[in-house]
């Protein structure tokens, strides 16, 4: 129980702005093979996803602070954020599983006010995928 645990908050983690690579503790808890592989993806997918959700509600909330000195983003870095992100739209978030980029798409889709429900497919879609994708690499492997 505790490694479904650390794997679901190692990939939480992950998902918000703070470095942490979930994928490490994914590999070792399919190496060490004492645990079904769909479960440790399921489990590692639903902790990345809630992450990603957690970015979009920040963005959704604390946009309305952008005028404060304590923001983490200048007005200059969320206008060109905002607008690569109207550019490419709802469908930027299949980019999420994406390291150092992905995160802030999912922050700047809470600014941007994008709709929940498609927000979460695409990026459950995205997460799922670059775990799967992580998973048959290392099955494969292991021959």
């Amino acid at each position: 129980m505790i490694a479904y645990f650390t794997l679901f908050a190692s990939a939480l983690i992950a998902a918000t702005i703070l470095p942490l690579q979930s994928e490490a503790v994914l590999v070792a808890l399919m190496l060490d093979g004492t645990r079904p592989v769909a479960v440790l993806l399921m489990v590692a997918t639903v902790g990345n996803v809630l992450g990603a959700v957690v970015n979009w509600g920040l963005g959704r909330f604390l946009v309305r602070f952008k005028d404060r000195r304590w923001f983490p983003a200048s007005q200059a870095r969320l206008q060109q954020a905002e607008r690569w992100y109207r550019r490419y739209g709802l469908w930027s978030l299949l980019a999420s599983w994406v390291p150092i980029i992905g995160d802030p798409i999912t922050v700047i889709a809470g600014v941007l006010r994008a709709p929940f429900w498609p927000f979460l497919a695409l990026v459950t879609l995205a997460k799922a995928g670059r775990y799967l994708v992580l998973a048959a690499v290392t099955l494969a492997w292991l021959g």
